[in-house]
């Protein structure tokens, strides 16, 4: 029974996903491309977060003379 709790509450997650941004109104098609172009773009921008932070970091804590 749990299986069955547990996709009941992601369908409700995803039908308060698709009206809180209006995915409600388009067609199937276009749903799937806003859906594709933005986990394409939290993709991306998780990866570069992933790339590049630590370099960013290091300069700020040298910077503050945090480490040397």
């Amino acid at each position: 029974m749990a299986l069955g709790d547990c996709w009941k509450q992601l369908s409700w997650f995803y039908y308060q996903y698709l009206l809180v941004t209006a995915l409600y109104m388009l067609e199937p098609w276009e749903r799937t491309v806003f859906n594709s172009l933005l986990i394409s773009v939290a993709g991306m921008a998780v990866y570069t977060g992933y790339v590049f932070m630590p370099q960013h970091i290091m300069a700020i804590l040298h910077y503050f003379e945090v480490i040397q």
